[in-house]
């Protein structure tokens, strides 16, 4: 898409790590019948059903498609399919009729295939909607548009935060990067009309910042203004809260591996959709927003390293030009989505990696929020697994979580099936899916920085 090689590795893994790739569709051991079409639109659907059905429909919505990549229909996440057909549950999914930030489309597209499976299978006893990364707010967005449609949703490393939170988050980010790092200022972190071009330069002004002390206290500002974790490689070890120095370099490769061509390219894309920037920064205080970070300490002890002034470089970022939103773009960011709480009486049960740079854990805190301020917080419960990475669940974890949320739809009530221990005891129980130890915990995520939820929106004249 860039027009570099030095892209495809990036892109690769954000395919991987974003869209939560599907196993190839074999025939299982419980035979499944297979059904393909496609819509009006161009979306391309799936459905399979296997001999003997259980009754349970899982329509499951895949991540974020990167324009020019192949966009075909996805009906499971990775590692569990077999499983599931094997045990009975009928899979389902569409390839939306966009890529990108394909949230419009992906409502219309996941709706109609329900209709499909309803002509061509029959009438579910229960419809679950699930799904990872950008398939993860298209759930939580599935549910509160259509409820009716479903009894039950398990949202997967989702960005619950909401569409304008979250690029809002993503912009205060940049926003650092363009300002304090040498030569930013022709940096586009808004209105970007080459992006290509754009992340060449976003990277080459990364990379240097890096090779210096001083570089690598302000990159670590600027992750710190979008709570990034300090840890990036499941295979490795979480650094110790004071290895500010470990913290900094996952949360480069973060930036430079995940993150940025969303920053600085991707959202050329959501601009062209929106019809304009749906992102802003005035009257933001980013001292406020600094002391509110899961990082704060990490940059207090790398400036102090580098002999910088964070008071100098915050009272920079405040008193720099500040980027306005354009009014209709926001509005097609609001509709596309920010959440009003309202679960249409369903229970959701969401999971999310403690690790995760892509779509932070601090989005779960934002959705707990607007659900509990609706007053349906006894029908969330959120789960985190220990672990690096970007929807970086085991297969066994996930089949866990799902059994979790089926026992509550079965009982009417949560128990202790959400608890840390039975969830690992669920997960290790189920033998060949653990392809590594199960890693529920107990864990509070912090406040989301940039919070923006229904509650937010003007009242209808």
């Amino acid at each position: 898409m860039f027009g570099v090689k030095a892209r495809r590795a990036v892109i690769a893994l954000i395919l991987a790590l974003a869209a939560a790739s599907v196993l190839p569709v074999t025939a299982s051991a419980s035979d499944p019948t297979i059904k393909t079409g496609a819509f009006a639109d161009g979306a391309t659907w799936l459905i399979e059903v296997p001999t003997p059905w259980n009754g349970t429909l899982l329509l499951y919505s895949h991540g974020y498609v990167v324009p020019g990549r192949a966009n075909p229909a996805q009906d499971v996440g990775a590692g569990t399919h077999a499983f599931l057909l094997a045990n009975g549950f009928a899979l389902a999914g569409s390839s939306y009729a966009g890529t990108g930030w394909a949230l419009k489309e992906a409502v219309t597209d996941q709706l109609a295939t329900l209709d499909v499976f309803a002509t061509e299978v029959g009438t579910p006893t229960r419809t679950i909607a699930w799904g990872h990364s950008l398939g993860g707010i298209i759930t939580a967005e599935l549910l509160q548009k259509a409820p009716n449609r479903f009894t039950a949703a398990l949202p997967m490393c989702g960005v619950l935060a909401g569409g304008v939170g979250t690029w809002n988050q993503a912009l205060d980010s940049a926003f650092a990067i363009q300002q304090l790092l040498l030569n930013g200022s022709g940096l586009q972190i808004a209105h970007i009309t080459n992006p290509s071009a754009n992340l060449n330069n976003a990277e080459s002004l990364i990379a240097t910042a890096h090779l210096t002390a001083a570089g690598r206290a302000r990159l670590a500002l600027a992750s710190a203004l979008g709570d990034l974790p300090g840890w990036f490689d499941p295979a490795s070890a979480e650094p110790a809260a004071t290895d500010y120095a470990a913290q900094e370099a996952n949360q480069y490769s973060w930036i430079t591996q995940v993150d940025a061509p969303f920053q600085f390219a991707l959202r050329a894309e959501l601009e062209f959709r929106a019809g304009g920037n749906p992102s802003w920064n005035t009257g933001v205080n980013y001292h406020v927003q600094l002391a509110h970070s899961v990082d704060l300490a990490e940059v207090q002890g790398l400036y102090q390293e580098a002999g910088l002034s964070l008071e100098a470089d915050i009272a920079a970022l405040n008193s720099a030009p500040r980027i306005a939103a354009d009014d209709s773009a926001v509005k097609y960011l609001e509709n596309n989505i920010v959440f009003n709480g309202d679960l249409g009486g369903k229970p959701v049960l969401t999971m999310h990696t403690t690790g995760d740079g892509l779509v932070v854990n601090t989005d779960e805190q934002a959705y707990r929020s607007i659900v509990n301020r609706a007053g349906n917080g006894a029908l969330l419960r959120e789960v985190f697994v220990h672990r690096a990475g970007h929807c970086a669940f085991t297969p066994a974890e996930t089949v866990a979580a799902l059994e979790a949320l089926i026992s509550r739809i079965n009982t009417g009530h949560w128990a202790s099936v959400t608890n840390p221990d039975t969830l690992n005891a669920s997960a290790t129980a189920l033998g060949t899916l653990n392809v590594a130890p199960a890693s529920f915990i107990s864990f509070e995520p912090a406040r989301f920085l940039r919070p923006f939820d229904s509650s937010n929106l003007p009242e209808p004249v």
